[in-house]
């Protein structure tokens, strides 16, 4: 019988929360580990006690911190809804991790959520693995941004975040641009961005989307292609999904991983083929 699981994530839970429904909810997340649903650490049922941590933590903290994030300018509105919800119907999961993901978010968004606290726990438990908190603050910026706007208040919650996650303003404010940035070249890359030939068979390369091309890659558009190519492989590495999931990802959300590192390709792709 296995119950490492429901003891991990009751502990979990209650320190994260401080909170016997924090608790339980950890304990549910530690039964589902147990039966080998939802959670797939690595493909097993089992794993180290850190392991489990990290991605209960992940999973957790992300939509908790999301919550807190949409509900920045005092009210949370439909944009800030909608993309929650469109995130986890893009991750797939389960009814029962849904119904955790909804609560957590329900949680960040209540008066007197201890963002700080949870932040500083939260750093604490990945530890030096860089590429899980770029990945987090990544999701709380395009939550931030999903009504195609930042006002003071949103910028004011993303810096405190990333200030204790470790990252300077102007990391934070590249961040931001390169992100903006995709979603632009991303809305351009499926066919909102375009001005159609008059056949209308074609789709041709905008100097706006090469600049945000340029953008994602976090490069100078005059950038050497040695640049360019140090940056994109560098990028690639830091969103390589099974990377990711071996630092502690939840396997559940690997599909943002898949989607940022598809996003990369595509930007350098068209820098390649646009300085040939």
């Amino acid at each position: 019988m296995h119950i490492w699981g429901k003891i991990l994530g009751f502990l979990f839970g209650f320190m994260l929360s401080k909170s016997l429904f924090g608790a339980l909810l950890g304990l549910w997340l530690g039964h589902i580990f147990d039966r080998g649903r939802g959670f797939n650490f690595n493909g097993v049922s089992g794993g180290t006690e850190d392991d489990v941590a990290r991605q209960a933590a992940f999973f957790y903290t992300t939509f908790s911190v999301m919550g807190h994030v949409a509900k920045a300018k005092g009210q949370v509105t439909s944009h800030e809804i909608a993309f929650a919800s469109a995130y986890m119907d893009k991750l797939n999961l389960s009814s029962d991790l849904r119904e955790q993901a909804q609560d957590a978010f329900r949680e960040g968004k209540s008066s007197g959520f201890p963002l700080k606290d949870r932040l500083v726990k939260f750093k604490r438990l990945m530890g030096n693995r860089q590429d899980l908190l770029l990945m987090f603050l990544e999701i709380q910026i395009q939550v931030a941004f999903s009504d195609g706007d930042l006002d003071n208040s949103e910028r004011s919650v993303l810096h405190t975040i990333a200030q204790f996650l470790g990252y300077s303003t102007r990391e934070l404010d590249n961040l931001l641009e390169m992100i903006i940035a995709g979603s632009s070249f991303h809305q351009q890359q499926s066919g909102g961005g375009y001005r159609q030939h008059s056949t209308g068979s074609s789709r041709p390369t905008t100097a706006q989307q090469l600049d945000n091309a340029y953008k994602v890659l976090g490069v100078d558009k005059n950038s050497d292609m040695s640049v360019i190519k140090k940056a994109y492989r560098k990028l690639m590495s830091q969103h390589h999904p099974d990377k990711l999931i071996a630092k502690g990802l939840p396997p559940a959300m690997m599909e943002s991983a898949k989607e940022k590192t598809q996003e990369i390709q595509g930007a350098y792709d068209l820098i390649v083929k646009q300085n040939k």
